[in-house]
């Protein structure tokens, strides 16, 4: 045995731990800077107690867990603070916005059932239309939904153009839909509310959105929010990294997962490459898994001075560099995870049928029925 060999390899695998190290506790610092940002608080604050909450519930190393929750709980104490109840004329997006932070600061321990009971009461004002942009009890996600137009104003489904300035407007892919969709039911059902339609009504879509594409060198023009909707199926049925995934359940996004990583770094995105490693972590893959390796090096080697990650000086807003660090943090950091599971358990069997098939079935269709 060549000890000597055993001791260098020891010595490169504890280096490059304290590195990664190093580097998330750069990232967590430069995060709660921007947390503690009035400015920036009053428009993200709901997203970043999240942040910190599942840092602090999921993470293996206990200093991380400790330093996300100290961080988390005395900003969600300023959060209660400054929202203590739902406005009047509240509309489902700022219903939506307050559901999030109310969740997050909960699970900080940091309670508040009177804003909980607005919010429940609220949430039955509108319809899943008005939540999601579409029905998903009755209609798979449409590829009619224009974004959010440049000059601000939110058209209705359909439009093309403006109906404020005119201009012409980008509709939303329906992966981008679906992942929106994704997020709400998951977390509304977690918090016992109802946005016109729960989890299981929109994830019985996911046999009609394979088979997935690649960029297919830059062409796929829907690549970018295929790679979210794939990563935020992830999350919601992994409880945001609490449980490893089965390959076997999903295989088809696996696969997409280990195929495409390397377009993450070819497209310079730390933040698309922090969800491809956390993804992959979840289904199994070791820190000493080549794809992993290759993507932790790329985002230890991409921290900027300040500790965050993205183009600082390109991104025109905040989120767009603190999302990026968050998801760097993730896909850097090691997981505490309980074990193979689900955030629903009952969707096991339809997930069975559904990894044996490449489309939609009237067998699948009817095993979701009698579910």
């Amino acid at each position: 045995m060549n000890h000597l060999a055993l001791f260098k390899g020891d010595s490169v695998r504890k280096s490059y731990f304290v590195e990664r190290q190093r580097a998330i506790q750069r990232g967590m610092d430069f995060i709660y800077r921007v947390a503690c940002d009035p400015q920036h608080f009053e428009q993200y604050g709901s997203d970043l107690l999240s942040c910190f909450y599942f840092i602090a519930s999921t993470s293996q190393d206990a200093n991380l867990r400790s330093l996300a929750r100290k961080m988390g709980r005395e900003r969600a104490r300023q959060w209660r603070h400054d929202y203590p109840s739902l406005p009047p004329d509240a509309d489902a997006d700022i219903i939506l916005d307050y559901l999030y932070g109310s969740i997050a600061a909960d699970l900080l321990r940091v309670p508040d059932r009177g804003l909980k009971q607005q919010i429940r009461t609220a949430m039955g004002r509108f319809t899943a239309q008005d939540y999601m942009y579409f029905d998903p009890i009755t209609e798979p996600p449409p590829s009619d939904v224009p974004e959010t137009c440049d000059c601000g104003f939110n058209n209705a489904r359909g439009r093309t153009t403006c109906r404020k300035c005119k201009k012409q407007l980008t509709a939303m892919s329906r992966y981008e839909v679906w992942c929106y969709a994704l997020m709400i039911t998951y977390n509304c059902d977690r918090y016992g509310v109802r946005a016109g339609a729960q989890y299981a009504d929109v994830i019985k879509w996911l046999p009609g959105m394979r088979p997935y594409r690649g960029s297919e060198k830059g062409t796929n023009i829907d690549f970018i929010d295929t790679v979210y909707a794939i990563t935020h199926l992830v999350y919601t049925l992994n409880d945001y990294s609490v449980y490893n995934l089965s390959p076997r359940l999903l295989p088809q996004e696996f696969e997409f997962l280990k195929a495409n990583l390397k377009e993450a770094i070819a497209m310079e995105d730390p933040e698309m490459l922090g969800e491809f490693l956390d993804c992959l972590k979840s289904f199994g893959l070791r820190d000493s898994h080549k794809l992993i390796r290759t993507g932790m090096d790329y985002l230890l080697s991409q921290q900027n001075p300040d500790g965050s990650w993205g183009n600082v000086e390109a991104a025109e807003d905040i989120y767009l560099i603190y999302h990026s660090t968050w998801t760097a943090i993730d896909g850097l950091r090691d997981y505490a995870w309980r074990g193979e599971g689900l955030s629903f358990p009952k969707l096991k069997p339809l997930l069975e049928q559904w990894a044996k098939t490449k489309s939609r079935t009237r067998a699948s269709v009817a095993a979701f029925k009698a579910c």
